[in-house]
């Protein structure tokens, strides 16, 4: 960091400890809260603020001059949030007896509400893998495992083999925070992990790789995202599908089929692995979005006549 608004190294030293081992953010995580402080501190810097003494017209000013300089409004809300996470920080260390972002409000942000696909393109995604090559085998496992177990990406990319309880029928999860969580997987997931892992067998993998679930064939070291990325929208291109998709999208569309189908709010939280309920609740509104659909569909009164 350059200008520290007054901030002593020390203290921002001891903020990088607490992110990292308190809060367990990963390295990408960590640098984007240091990054969105360093803007709070330049314009302290700038204006000759003094970080303890910041009243909420201050803090009120630095969220404008974000606005003003064309940063969005999710943007911006993003930075506020790694601002009120520094502060609290400063009170839990005892460095302030207050919060002055206690009444600091975020902008307002629309909702925003994930692509998701319906089970036929689900289908349809999958019936474009060549299961006669082994890359195939593989593909087909890791979409199941995708919507079968509402996996982020990140999540699969790093699933290990200890991790795999298939007798039992459950996969153990280390989601963010390194927080783990129990996720059961049905029949369909069973049988084309078992597929895939009976191909996986007989491929080497490199030192250090041999414990990853799902790795390249080529080259013998776990998949990365891009690569996952690079493979699912070539088949979801081959099946015809013109959404704008992601083996995120298999996540939104578990929990979304899950609530379609009746599953509680909370049962669908705790598979997903979100801390706050706030954040499963968005499915609410995409439930919604396909109740009214159904309604303005079928509904008698909604309906032409035939002549």
């Amino acid at each position: 960091m350059t200008n520290t608004g007054n901030v002593d190294a020390r203290i921002l030293n001891r903020y990088v400890q607490y992110l990292r081992l308190e809060r367990s953010y990963t390295d990408n995580t960590l640098d984007a809260y240091l990054m969105d402080l360093q803007k709070m501190l330049n314009y302290y810097a700038d204006n000759g603020i003094d970080f303890r003494n910041v009243t909420i017209e201050q803090l009120d000013a630095f969220a404008a001059s974000l606005r003003t300089s064309g940063v969005s409004a999710r943007s911006v809300a993003r930075v506020l949030s790694g601002v009120r996470s520094f502060y609290r920080f400063l009170c839990l260390e005892r460095e302030l007896d207050t919060d002055p972002t206690e009444l600091l409000e975020s902008p307002k942000i629309g909702k925003h509400l994930p692509e998701v696909l319906s089970i036929h393109e689900i289908d349809d995604i999958e019936a474009a893998i060549d299961l006669s090559k082994p890359e195939g085998v593989r593909d087909l496992a890791i979409i199941e495992v995708l919507y079968g177990c509402g996996l982020r990406i990140s999540e699969l990319c790093e699933l290990r083999m200890n991790q795999l309880y298939i007798e039992e029928g459950y996969l153990r999860v280390l989601g963010k925070g390194r927080k783990e969580r129990l996720v059961p997987i049905g029949g369909q997931v069973i049988r084309r992990l078992r597929d895939w892992l009976v191909v996986r067998t007989g491929k080497q993998a490199k030192p250090g790789h041999e414990d990853y679930v799902f790795i390249s064939l080529t080259r013998g070291t776990k998949l990365s995202r891009v690569s996952l990325f690079v493979y699912i929208k070539g088949y979801a291109s081959k099946a015809g599908i013109r959404k704008n998709i992601s083996p995120h999208t298999f996540r939104h569309s578990f929990a979304t089929h899950l609530l379609e189908g009746g599953a509680n709010l909370r049962a669908i939280q705790a598979m997903l692995g979100h801390e706050d309920i706030g954040t499963t609740e968005i499915y609410m509104h995409l439930d919604k979005r396909h109740l009214r659909k159904e309604i303005l569909e079928h509904h008698p009164r909604n309906m032409r006549k035939s002549e």
